[in-house]
């Protein structure tokens, strides 16, 4: 099929003025067969097999973006649930060797990150799970590129709030250790997780993947943006073919890198994740999309509408163009990556339980919110069950990833640049949970599972 010069013209467009990227590929690596009884042998096997693969995606990467002249901004890896592997080696000492490990392969190899040291314990945890949560406050704030996860819940297991009830005192021992609390944003918890996802901090291999295989997530809110601008006098349901139209565009781009990334590693490919994941940068935010529908300020009333329309209409565009679509696929409101979010919350137009309703129809859950470090465990614990009961409930991904700050107060904020960008801290209710969350246990898979 012949290529006009509009559609030329309209996808360098895209690139040069409203941020059209290939987010990340992400090369997700079995590392079961690594498994030694001998420690130091089983760290040099994950270090040579990280390390490895890791440079040819490297190489490759950026052989496609000098082919294309599209961007391909982050270069990751997944790898098995730690846990999983080390079940024979589970001490606190030895998940921090195996983390510094993974570090070091990733940082020699010139990746971004490297997810999947984290666990699944939907329906319970293993000796080698619990002592994996115990060990992330030193494997965080003492590694920069790990990224790490548990999955606490999904709608045919429920919920284990048992694991959530550790998370709390987790995460303000990590805050207290790394600067400015930045451990935690290396840190995820989720029910429905996904086995193919390509974002951090979520992402890991699952175990039903083949031995390597490659994920791509492609984003394009300033594309997005861009046609909503340009269609000021439509319907809600004109609006929503206009999204869908140019979200096939999108995804056919990122289809084609990934399908020839992966040709050229040969290895197989995976799916490619059609989510708006904003940036800090001017005009890459999910917040001005939803103000260019109408909304004065994301977070104010029918800001869940919109975001319900925008998260339907990129994710029929993005099926319509691929048969591959997976991982998260929809939209990310994150609060310190979105210039629009940020301004929102320090405006007043935002706030915590308003974020929390806002996920219940996007891709993913509370991302990269700030609260004062004095914040009580139990309501850290609160905050985190509240926004994945959603998800069990309603059969969809949801997440939290949530910074305690020490010696911050609602008001104020941290800016951490680049990618993280900056983070208000947000009011948090003052009244507690604590005799409700403790009770603990697990909150049973609703009605909706029993499908068979």
């Amino acid at each position: 099929m012949a290529i006009t010069v509009d559609e030329v013209y309209e996808t360098t467009s895209m690139i040069l003025y409203q941020n059209l990227d290939i987010r990340t590929t992400t090369l997700g690596i079995n590392l079961k067969d690594c498994i030694d009884s001998d420690f130091a042998k089983f760290k040099k096997k994950v270090y040579d097999k990280v390390y490895q693969n890791a440079k040819l995606l490297i190489e490759e990467a950026k052989k496609l973006e000098s082919k294309y002249g599209i961007p391909i901004v982050n270069k990751r890896i997944s790898i098995t649930p730690i846990s999983l592997i080390m079940e024979t080696h589970c001490s606190n000492q030895k998940y921090l060797e195996m983390a510094i490990t993974l570090d070091k392969a990733a940082k020699d190899a010139g990746i971004d990150f490297i997810g999947g040291f984290g666990a699944l314990v939907q329906k319970g945890m293993t000796n080698s799970d619990k002592i994996l949560i115990e060990s992330l406050p030193d494997v965080l704030s003492k590694t920069q590129r790990i990224c790490s996860f548990l999955n606490v819940g999904s709608n045919v297991s429920g919920m284990n709030l048992d694991a959530i009830n550790l998370l709390g005192d987790m995460l303000k021992k990590t805050a207290r250790k790394s600067e400015n609390a930045i451990g935690c944003a290396k840190f995820v918890v989720l029910v429905n997780a996904p086995e193919d996802n390509p974002f951090m901090a979520g992402a890991f291999h699952g175990i039903g993947e083949p031995d390597i295989t490659l994920n791509v997530g492609i984003s394009g809110p300033g594309v997005v943006r861009s046609v909503v601008e340009k269609n000021k006098k439509c319907d809600l349901t004109q609006l929503s073919e206009i999204i869908k139209k140019i979200v096939f565009k999108i995804t056919r781009a990122g289809e084609l890198i990934g399908r020839e990334l992966a040709k050229n590693l040969d290895i197989p490919f995976g799916i490619v994740d059609i989510s708006l994941a904003s940036t800090t940068a001017k005009g890459d935010s999910v917040a001005r999309i939803i103000e260019q529908f109408g909304i004065e300020r994301i977070g104010t009333h029918g800001s869940t509408l919109a975001v319900a329309l925008l998260m339907d209409a990129v994710k029929k565009g993005g099926s319509m163009a691929s048969g591959n679509v997976g991982g998260l696929s929809g939209t990310f409101i994150p609060v310190s990556e979105d210039e629009g979010m940020i301004e929102a919350v320090e405006k007043g137009a935002l706030s915590l339980d308003k974020l929390e309703s806002l996920t219940s129809v996007c891709s993913v859950g509370m991302d990269m919110f700030a609260i004062p470090g004095s914040t009580p465990e139990e309501t850290i614990n609160a905050i985190i069950a509240d926004e994945l009961a959603i998800g069990v409930i309603n059969n969809k991904t949801t997440a939290v990833r949530v910074i305690p700050i020490p010696d911050k107060k609602a008001g104020e904020s941290i800016n951490y640049g680049g990618l993280l960008g900056k983070v208000p801290i947000m009011k948090v209710n003052k009244y507690s949970a604590k005799d409700f969350i403790k009770r603990g246990g697990r909150l049973p898979a609703p009605i909706t599972s029993m499908r068979n």
